[in-house]
C-alpha cells in the first residue's frame, strides 16, 4: 500500500513527500491529513531542525482532486459542493499553510515540476522556495473555473511579485516557468532537475545550522513590515536586537567570531 505522504528524518532533516506522483500529486484529503501528520511530528520531534517540502514524480501538486469534486456534488447529504468544499479548505487547506508557516523550524519547499491550483499555495507557504528548471507555475482558477485563488496564493503573491503580475497571472491562467518565478522574486532560486533535490538538501542543512529560535523572529519581523510604517518597524528592530543580543546565540557568535571558526547554536529544546 502507497502512502499518500512520506515522511523520513535523517542528520535532522525531516522530508515530507507527496507521494501520488502517478496523479501529479492532487490536493487529496489523504494528502492533506498526512501533510498536517507529518508537520506534527515536526513540532512533536526537538531533534528536526529543517523539514523539506516536495514531491514524487512529474508533478509537484496539482491542487483539487477535481473528480474527487464531482463525486462530491452528488452527495448532498453533506451539503452543496461549495459547502463541502469551503469545509475542508477551513478545516485542513488552511490549516497546512497556518501550520508550515509557524512551524518550530525553517521549511524548503522543492518544487519538482508542476504546481497548479491550490499547489501554488502550498509551495509559497515555504520559507525558501527551490524549483526545478522544468517546473512551472499555474493558476487555472478563475479561466478555468470561474472561482478565485486559495490556500494564501492570493496573499502571498502580490507581495512577492506585486498587484500587476499577480492578477495578470491569474486572470490570463497563465503559466510562469520556473525560471522567470526566480527572476521575479516569487521563489528563492531555479535549478536544473537533476539538482533540486542535492540543492535543497544543501539548503535544509544551511537552516539546520541557525539558532533554533532564528525562524520566527525573521518571520515575525518581516510580517510586521506588510503592516508597519518605517519608524515603527525600526523600533521593532532595535527591541528585538537588544533582547537577542543578550541571548546565548549572539554570545556564540562572538565567540567564534574570535576563534576564527563557524558557530555552534543550540537546536529545539
Amino acid at each position: 500500500m502507497n502512502h499518500p505522504v512520506l515522511f523520513a528524518v535523517q542528520d535532522g532533516i525531516a522530508t515530507l513527500t507527496l507521494n501520488e506522483g502517478d496523479r501529479l500529486n492532487p490536493f487529496t484529503a489523504p494528502v492533506q491529513q498526512g501533510i498536517l501528520d507529518g508537520l506534527r511530528r515536526v513540532r512533536e520531534t526537538p531533534q528536526v531542525r529543517a523539514l523539506i517540502l516536495t514531491a514524487a514524480g512529474r508533478g509537484f501538486c496539482v491542487g483539487a482532486d477535481l473528480p474527487d469534486f464531482q463525486r462530491r456534488a452528488q452527495d448532498r447529504m453533506q451539503g452543496s459542493l461549495g459547502t463541502q468544499v469551503g469545509r475542508m479548505l477551513d478545516e485542513s487547506a488552511s490549516r497546512i499553510v497556518a501550520e508550515m508557516k509557524s512551524a518550530p523550524v525553517p521549511v524548503v519547499c522543492a518544487v519538482n515540476g508542476v504546481a497548479a491550483g491550490g499547489g501554488v499555495g502550498l509551495a509559497l507557504a515555504g520559507d525558501l522556495v527551490l524549483a526545478a528548471r522544468s517546473a512551472y507555475f499555474y493558476l487555472p482558477f478563475v479561466p478555468a473555473l470561474g472561482v478565485v485563488p486559495d490556500m494564501g496564493a492570493s496573499w502571498a503573491m502580490p507581495r512577492a511579485i506585486g498587484h500587476a503580475r499577480a492578477i495578470g497571472l491569474t486572470l490570463t491562467g497563465r503559466k510562469l516557468d520556473a525560471e522567470r518565478a526566480a527572476a521575479w522574486g516569487l521563489i528563492w532560486d531555479c535549478v536544473d532537475d537533476a539538482q533540486l533535490q542535492p540543492a535543497a538538501l544543501a539548503l535544509a542543512r544551511q537552516m539546520a545550522a541557525l539558532p533554533a529560535h532564528a525562524i520566527g523572529e525573521v518571520r515575525a519581523l518581516f510580517a510586521a513590515s506588510g503592516r508597519n510604517d518605517l519608524g515603527t518597524q525600526m523600533a521593532l528592530e532595535n527591541r528585538r536586537q537588544a533582547a537577542l543580543i543578550d541571548g546565548e546565540s549572539f554570545a556564540e557568535g562572538l565567540q567564534a567570531f574570535a576563534q576564527r571558526r563557524a558557530p555552534m547554536f543550540r537546536g529545539r529544546s
